[in-house]
């Protein structure tokens, strides 16, 4: 018997998408219509720049909402409870709390991944060619410390020290990027280096100096869970949900022992295996295996019952090669793939919206102009980060390091002031540095709000003017 479909004629190429469009116009047309509507925002995303608007325009937000008539439903919003209860243990926190000690925790799940690509295959794989951005890294951490301890020997501010250390590598490659092709890209080589080192810095400052309090039992926990995952990837486990249990359990132990939450994540991500089941020759083999499998099952459709059956092999066949792509790429990958923009475009705009509401009356503004705190962690980020990346990166080349291709000093220079937007880490670091201390918090912030959008303007200013010269002068 003859069929009254529409098959599609074996001289035709297998387009999965063009038969579905020749079968369904109306659903070709919706999604011609979704694809014009959705373009623009995908492409929008997929910039940059995009990222660091998002989380420009999330700080903003913050601080006109908390300087309005309804400020007070903004810090209402923050101190406001979210209670879990399953019996034998029990959270009730405040937003505030569930943004920086949870939703963080999977920001620095992420740059940890980051950090192990970059030291697995790289800019951190050849210690040679990173020098100079390390030994810089470290430069623009120690500097910006000494210089807020000129401000802050003693007292309760103090404590602070390290606010100025850290470089938002959001905003300052976004700051980066609308420099276009003008830079050499030796340039944003050494400030994605500097910032992952810079990240590593922080990371170990939030470990070691901003933990109060050590519980031993839930630490051994916390360890356990991590030896767990290791057991499990070294056996070829790679079942995400059972890692997602074992992060959850270590995020407790780590809470109850007294260490910031956002280190345990870090400490999975470092686990997380960089290598795929499959070679590539391995892949290509298994995928043609597949594609074949595929086209046999499109080729053989006559009759309404064989369309049926060759339906059910084509998903079969989809099904393997889709297993097929998942085990081509790690889990790093993978993870890192699927993490970035929920983190870039979710998390971290939460986390400034959370963060960044300061409410700015004069007297507020006059204290912090003379307070300790707002200078020190102001011209820490601002003068400090250039001055030592600059001094750092001149001894590691008198000692033999070389520069990356295309990079001098004005550009040294530049990505000095880059490093000085300190932003996400910085704000984590005020809230661990003065958790009972609003004034004092609110200092900080201001610090490093105001020195953050300085640096930005500066090093935009100083690498336009060093690389526009530098084209001028070929």
């Amino acid at each position: 018997m003859s069929s009254d479909r529409e098959s599609p004629d074996k001289d035709i190429p297998l387009d999965a998408l063009s038969w579905h469009h020749a079968r369904n116009p109306l659903i070709a047309q919706r999604q011609e219509n979704l694809k014009s509507f959705a373009g623009p925002l995908t492409n929008f995303i997929r910039t940059e720049t995009s990222s660091a608007i998002v989380l420009f325009l999330a700080a903003v937000f913050a601080i006109l909402w908390a300087n309005s008539a309804w400020s007070e439903h903004y810090f209402d919003l923050l101190h406001s409870h979210i209670q879990i209860d399953i019996g034998f243990w029990e959270l009730d926190e405040t937003v505030h709390f569930w943004v920086n000690d949870i939703l963080m925790v999977i920001f620095f799940f992420l740059v940890g991944l980051e950090i192990k690509r970059e030291i697995v295959a790289g800019e951190l794989a050849n210690p040679k060619a990173v020098m100079v951005p390390i030994v810089a890294a470290v430069g623009g951490m120690v500097i910006p410390s000494l210089v807020y301890f000129l401000f802050n020997t003693s007292g309760e501010g103090s404590s602070g020290w390290g606010i100025p250390v850290a470089t938002d590598i959001a905003f300052a490659l976004g700051v980066l990027t609308l420099l276009g092709s003008r830079v050499p890209f030796g340039l944003r080589i050494m400030l994605l280096a500097l910032a992952v080192v810079d990240d590593i810095g922080g990371i170990l400052i939030i470990a070691i100096f901003y933990t109060e309090e050590l519980h031993f039992i839930p630490l051994i926990v916390a360890g356990a869970t991590l030896l767990i995952a290791y057991v499990a990837q070294r056996f070829g486990i790679w079942y995400i949900p059972l890692y997602i249990a074992l992060g959850i359990i270590g995020w407790i132990a780590t809470h109850d022992a007294g260490i910031h939450p956002t280190v345990i994540g870090v400490a999975f991500a470092l686990l997380t295996p960089w290598q795929s089941w499959y070679s590539r020759d391995g892949f290509e083999q298994s995928a043609e295996e597949a594609i074949d499998e595929y086209k046999e099952s499109a080729h053989s459709v006559t009759t309404d019952e064989k369309e049926d059956s060759a339906h059910s092999g084509e998903v079969g066949a989809l099904v393997h090669l889709g297993d097929h792509v998942r085990k081509a790429l790690s889990p790093l990958d993978r993870l890192e793939h699927a993490l970035q923009p929920v983190v870039a475009f979710a998390i971290v705009p939460i986390f400034a919206f959370a963060n960044s509401g300061v409410a700015l009356s004069g007297e507020i503004l006059g204290d912090a102009l003379v307070s300790p705190i707002t200078l020190g962690v102001g011209l820490g980020l601002l003068i400090g980060k250039p001055i030592g990346i600059l001094i750092f990166t001149w001894i590691a080349v008198r000692f033999g390091a070389a520069l990356p291709t295309g990079v001098n000093y004005a550009g040294v220079v530049g990505v000095g002031f880059l490093g000085g937007i300190g932003f996400t880490v910085s704000l984590l670091i005020a809230d661990l540095s003065f958790p009972d201390a609003q004034l004092l918090l609110d200092q900080g912030k201001i610090g490093i709000i105001v020195a953050s959008l300085l640096a930005g303007l500066f090093g935009y200013v100083i690498l336009r003017m060093a690389y526009s010269r530098a084209a001028a002068e070929k």
